[in-house]
């Protein structure tokens, strides 16, 4: 690793609406999926940290829960302070905005941005890929150039990859002088326990719909590992009855295609065979309480 004069190195936090494309964006930087993704807004729950090192620079990510109004929901007002958290610490600010609309939490994410002056801003717009005209995001440009002044406004898409290495450029320049903070095969400091429960979750994201995504906390039971297999044993925590037949489906199908999706992708993260098996339980109105919150991995002790 190359750490001489000039070298950089800092933290960037990735913020944003929800569904904007953060955790796609921090996926296609560090080229490995560390971050679950879904179509589904306010996927991401905690504070995810990747680590992109090159020849002359460390470029720590910070991928955060989406900027919403957190409502009357424990859990999403825990989201929103660490997203908040992160913004006090970063060295810079990169805010993802969804090129095609402005969803909700566009507001939010405004007033938040508006909030933290005090560190440099590059605005990535992302999903050009899908702008019939690439015109279309020019008033949403001059739009955000009046609200914010940032030091870069970066057109990208973060599912090709188009306009991410000018980003990248941008960022390491707003990057202070330092040393490494982290070793040069770092990627993340997720376990892989901890991913493996995430793309539990992903999967009730993607087979399931109405409320039951919202309502889903996954811990991990048992992760046990052997030669060229894991032992998975997970537990979906549900807060209502009537959900819990909703996920288990007609015969237990539903069930069934949320473990084969799963167990894919853990695959591919862990590189080896996987067994996974599932339970569902009703841990009733667990995104209420916080003592129930912090044994899921949620909040601050």
């Amino acid at each position: 690793m190359t750490s001489g004069a000039g070298y950089r190195a800092g933290f960037t936090v990735i913020a944003g609406a929800p569904n904007a494309g953060k955790s796609t964006l921090l996926n296609y930087l560090l080229g490995e999926k560390v971050a679950i993704v879904t179509s589904k807004p306010q996927t991401t729950r905690h504070r995810i940290l990747g680590v992109l090192t090159r020849s002359d620079a460390q470029l720590i990510f910070w991928d955060t829960p989406g900027l919403h109004d957190p409502g009357r929901t424990l859990l999403n007002r825990e989201m929103m302070s660490r997203a908040l958290a992160a913004l006090a610490d970063s060295d810079v600010i990169l805010w993802v905005v969804d090129g095609l609309r402005r969803g909700a939490g566009h507001a939010t994410a405004v007033n938040v941005i508006r909030q933290n002056k005090n560190r440099p801003l590059i605005v990535a717009i992302n999903k050009i890929d899908a702008a019939p005209n690439k015109s279309i995001i020019l008033p949403l440009i001059r739009e955000i150039e009046v609200a914010v002044s940032p030091r870069a406004i970066i057109p990208i898409s973060a599912r090709t990859g188009d306009g991410v290495n000018f980003l990248v450029a941008e960022i390491k320049k707003n990057l202070p002088v330092g040393l490494p903070l982290y070793s040069e095969t770092a990627l993340t400091d997720q376990p892989e326990r901890v991913i493996a429960a995430e793309m539990v979750r992903e999967a009730v994201f993607n087979l399931t719909s109405c409320e039951i995504p919202y309502a889903t906390a996954v811990t991990i039971d048992a992760f046990e590992t052997g030669i060229g297999l894991i032992r998975l044993s997970v537990t979906i925590h549900l807060e209502r009855e009537s959900q819990k037949g909703i996920i288990i489906g007609q015969g237990g199908l539903k069930l069934k295609q949320i473990g084969q999706a799963a167990r894919l992708n853990i695959e591919r993260l862990v590189g080896e065979k996987v067994f996974l098996k599932i339970f569902v339980c009703i841990t009733r109105d667990w995104t209420q309480k916080k003592s129930t919150l912090l044994d899921f991995g949620y909040g601050d002790k």
